[in-house]
């Protein structure tokens, strides 16, 4: 699992590539902590190159969601492959995050 964090005009952009699964989770919710500490309203995770995720990641992911909420701010999902989009439907995530088909769509 790999974690880049770029910024484009107000937006943080987190793009996560690999697996974010019990033996990563963590080490991914460290990497993305100084976003989630800034005072960015908006953040972006690209998941375009994520191939898979668990229960460990979703439950980053709605942390992250819960954070942004409680400040006013917006995260924004995009580029989830299939296998990953259908994860989110079967859970319910997809009605709790704000999902894009392309980066472009997100900012």
């Amino acid at each position: 699992m790999e974690t880049k964090i770029t910024q484009q005009g107000e937006a943080a952009i987190i793009t996560v590539d690999g697996r974010v699964d019990t033996v990563t989770a963590v080490e991914f919710e460290k990497n993305i902590s100084p976003v989630l500490d800034s005072d960015a309203k908006t953040i972006i995770l690209d998941c375009s190159g994520l191939e898979y995720i668990s229960s460990s990641g979703l439950r980053v992911f709605l942390m992250m969601q819960k954070r942004m909420t409680a400040r006013q701010g917006k995260l924004h999902l995009c580029g989830l492959r299939p296998n990953i989009k259908e994860i989110f439907d079967i859970s319910g995530f997809s009605s709790i995050f704000k999902l894009f088909d392309r980066l472009e769509d997100a900012l």
